[in-house]
């Protein structure tokens, strides 16, 4: 008698994957509350009033840095000028002197020209030139110490280019002004440079000589 065959379950197309396993669920922090708009408020004020006090402690020391500057820079030492009396001759070929009033600061390496600002009803255009005959009279070389003085002259009539016969008219018509040069004292550098008031031709004077123009 033959034997019966044991049916076999059928297969699927695959065999069944594991199933993963489930991550737990993150909880999410509870929203925090609302911060009360007084608090707010608040804290807005208090960042304003951060700010604030930052930049007027930058402003008062930017104003500290500016005024000791400015004090500093009053300082410096500044040239004086004068003119001989004119007795005779061209009031172009005038003497000038220049002095350091300076009680404690010297003026090395000063170098001096002559500036012919304007003359009246004349067609001159405004022209600088050298001044001549420098000398110096105190024993710092090509500077002045404080409380020395020199001399120099301004070769103007060159300048003018006018018969000598016509100079006093133009000196009474001229102003004239000085534009020293000279290195900043102790340090030594930058190069200082100072433009001195305008001169005029006073011949209320007797005898005429130049003096400095009042400003106003």
């Amino acid at each position: 008698m033959a034997k019966k065959k044991s049916k076999t379950a059928p297969r699927g197309k695959g065999s069944p994957r594991p199933a993963r396993p489930r991550r737990p669920r993150q909880l999410r922090a509870p929203a925090p509350p609302p911060v009360p708009l007084d608090r707010e408020l608040l804290q807005l004020a208090r960042g304003a009033a951060g700010s604030l006090k930052r930049m007027l402690l930058a402003m008062l020391v930017l104003g500290a840095v500016t005024s000791i500057a400015a004090g500093l820079w009053s300082l410096r030492p500044i040239p004086t000028f004068s003119s001989e009396d004119i007795a005779a001759g061209s009031p172009f070929d005038v003497r000038f002197k220049v002095k350091n009033e300076d009680p404690w600061f010297a003026l090395p390496n000063l170098t001096i020209n002559c500036v012919l600002a304007q003359v009246r009803a004349f067609p001159i255009a405004p022209t600088m030139v050298e001044a001549t005959n420098v000398r110096f009279d105190g024993q710092q070389a090509g500077g002045l110490r404080p409380g020395e003085s020199g001399t120099f002259k301004c070769p103007l009539r060159a300048v003018l280019g006018l018969p000598a016969e016509d100079d006093a008219d133009a000196a009474q018509r001229a102003e004239i002004y000085f534009r020293s040069e000279y290195d900043l004292p102790l340090i030594g550098w930058p190069r200082l440079t100072y433009n001195s008031a305008r001169f005029f031709l006073n011949t209320r004077l007797l005898p005429p000589r130049w003096t400095s123009k009042p400003t106003r």
